[in-house]
């Protein structure tokens, strides 16, 4: 029974003097005193008073220890900058700040989605009209593939020619990425090198999500389109992924067709702002930094880039599935890096 109510008072001595301090929100962790320093002579409670005291001077020099070690390390702040649309600054504790970038001008590079060394002017001299005409069963399965594709798009978005673009991109910038993806991890598995075609896929798939973040600029999609996107986009990489495993040649080849389609709808785009059907407004800033475009350039020389663009895509894809077709593999080939 004594020992009983000796461990209660304890107990509750304990709560009294440490509690505020095990449950305050301080940042830095106390050291708990062990139960013997407050027994003496048996089961004598010590003065908790000097207990306390010797505890909090302790923490006092803990604390002030953190502080002089949070001084030693300063921390790097950077700019979010560019297409961040805002000044906040981000800090960090590991000391990786972004470079600042100048354009030829002197002025700064606000784009953090890409950088001076990643813009081109588009080769507008590309043969638009270039088609494969599928002769092989597989070669025909790819084409209709594509062509049943098409009509449940015109259907939908009809003559709006902005939205159709988005939803076409969105689409357009899987199979780089599905295709470089696998090249990637068939690199690794068998210790050979890609012939650069893991970048050069890759690129592409860079190029068409630019195209994206460009037609963002100009037409902003519905809360309906955009739950069409998580739909399709999630559909189409699982269906093209076990496509290309299962043949590339046919992969690629339904891309190059995919790519011929994309050529026809931005030549009737086009079209409509020839007509004065679509306004032809100014190009988005992204765009004319991109494709270095002049300054006063319009939507309509940016459809024009986007167009090329594409043509450069269906010839990539065609070349690559007739490397498959001839028995070989695409690393014994050099990939056409840089082909914009």
């Amino acid at each position: 029974m004594m020992m009983s109510r000796s461990g209660a008072r304890l107990t509750n001595s304990m709560m009294a003097t440490m509690g505020p301090h095990l449950f305050s929100s301080a940042t830095t962790t106390p050291r708990i005193l062990s139960t013997a320093s407050y027994l003496q002579n048996g089961n004598q409670v010590a003065s908790p008073a000097r207990n306390m005291s010797s505890w909090t001077r302790k923490r006092s020099t803990l604390a002030l220890g953190e502080k002089e070690e949070e001084g030693g390390k300063q921390p790097v702040t950077a700019s979010a900058g560019g297409d961040a649309k805002n000044d906040k600054e981000i800090v960090s504790y590991w000391g990786v700040s972004p470079s600042r970038i100048s354009k030829e001008d002197g002025t700064d590079w606000k784009w953090n989605c890409f950088r001076p060394w990643e813009t081109y002017q588009a080769d507008m001299s590309i043969d638009l009209k270039k088609h494969h005409a599928p002769i092989t069963f597989m070669d025909k399965m790819a084409y209709w593939t594509v062509k049943s594709l098409r009509l449940p798009t015109d259907i939908f978005f009809q003559r709006r020619f902005g939205c159709r673009a988005m939803m076409l991109e969105t689409v357009a910038a899987v199979p780089g990425m599905v295709g470089g993806m696998l090249l990637h991890c068939k690199s690794l598995r068998r210790f050979e090198h890609s012939g650069g075609w893991i970048k050069a896929l890759l690129e592409e798939a860079e190029n068409e999500r630019m195209h994206l973040m460009t037609f963002m600029e100009v037409a902003k999609p519905k809360w309906y389109e955009r739950a069409l996107v998580f739909a399709v986009q999630g559909v189409f990489f699982n269906a093209y992924f076990l496509g290309y495993m299962i043949s590339p040649k046919f992969a690629h080849r339904m891309v190059g067709y995919l790519e011929e389609e994309a050529i026809h709808s931005y030549t009737e785009f086009l079209k409509e702002l020839d007509k004065g059907n679509i306004d032809n407004v100014p190009a988005p800033a992204i765009a004319i930094d991109y494709w270095r475009l002049p300054a006063n350039s319009t939507l309509r020389d940016v459809v024009m880039v986007v167009r090329a663009d594409e043509a450069h895509h269906r010839d990539v894809n065609h070349f690559a599935s007739d490397i498959h077709y001839q028995g070989r593999e695409l690393r014994e080939s050099p990939a056409p890096l840089g082909y914009h």
